[in-house]
């Protein structure tokens, strides 16, 4: 689907084809949606920020529209990080406030601490850093997040496994990790969710991304567990969800950032997709 008063682009960055929408006017503000979803998750929050902000939602790659590169490697969130400062500089950006959720969420939070220099704020939603979720977890954590060693099991069983039915799969995640009903979600942001996630090759990028979390992204985060976010940081999280029932989501981001607010938002994980008002309402204000 199309964001409303968005224009759908592309550009080839890091030899990947990356697809993207841009709309509005004013500073900067890159947006980064998360698993299993596309840029369309954005669909009922980025008009409204528009009116102030020039937004810029690409799909990541293996997801959505944009290329699915064949290696593990290719999937690190330092590599998307660096997919993601290409973007915003190849349309004339070298300083810009990002915000994501999930998978996106911690995009941001590698490109905010590669390239610090770029980063104006940062909003991450409904994360704790992959280092600590991967290095202090728990039974109750690794049963609502099986899904991180699910998907990062060795090609093609879970490619296989998913594939006979990706709706179902897909959407035990949707309803998995917090309070929401497919009901709560647009249908037309499902239907390009679907869409996305009946390819194969989507498949494969999906499950690529989680290997390279175990593979690449635990060691590139023990290098720099000392480096924190300098800019100001935004934590948003579910206040039904998994993240809030387990973790104490200021304490845990506090001692990772210079500068930091925490805000819960209504409902479970998903919640730009089943509370977008209030994810509009409090970026708004941070960014303002």
């Amino acid at each position: 689907m199309t964001i409303p008063g968005f224009r759908d682009q592309g550009a080839r960055l890091n030899d990947v084809d990356l697809a993207f929408s841009v709309g509005g006017d004013g500073p900067p503000l890159l947006l980064l949606h998360g698993f299993p979803q596309t840029r369309a998750m954005w669909a009922r929050i980025a008009p409204a920020l528009a009116a102030r902000y020039r937004v810029v939602c690409p799909d990541l790659r293996g997801y959505g529209a944009s290329g699915k590169p064949a290696e593990v490697s290719d999937y690190s969130f330092r590599a998307m990080a660096r997919d993601a400062g290409a973007l915003m500089a190849h349309l004339g950006y070298d300083r810009f406030a990002v915000a994501g959720h999930d998978r996106g969420a911690r995009v941001a939070h590698r490109l905010a601490l590669d390239a610090p220099q770029a980063v104006e704020r940062l909003c991450v939603m409904d994360i704790v850093p992959t280092h600590t979720l991967l290095d202090r977890l728990d039974a109750k954590v690794a049963q609502c997040y099986y899904h991180w060693f699910f998907l990062a099991q060795p090609a093609p069983f879970p490619e296989t496994m998913i594939g006979h039915d990706p709706d179902a799969y897909f959407e035990s995640c949707l309803l998995g990790w917090g309070a929401s009903q497919l009901k709560d979600f647009d249908p037309d942001q499902l239907a390009a969710y679907r869409a996305a996630w009946r390819d194969p090759d989507t498949i494969r990028g999906m499950c690529n991304d989680y290997r390279a979390a175990l593979a690449h992204d635990f060691a590139d985060d023990c290098a720099d567990l000392n480096q924190r976010i300098a800019c100001p940081a935004l934590v948003l999280y579910g206040a039904d969800g998994a993240m809030a029932r387990h973790y104490d989501m200021a304490a845990t981001w506090r001692g990772k950032c210079l500068e930091m607010q925490s805000r819960a938002i209504p409902g479970g994980h998903f919640f730009p997709d089943t509370a977008p008002l209030a994810t509009i309402e409090a970026l708004s204000a941070f960014l303002a």
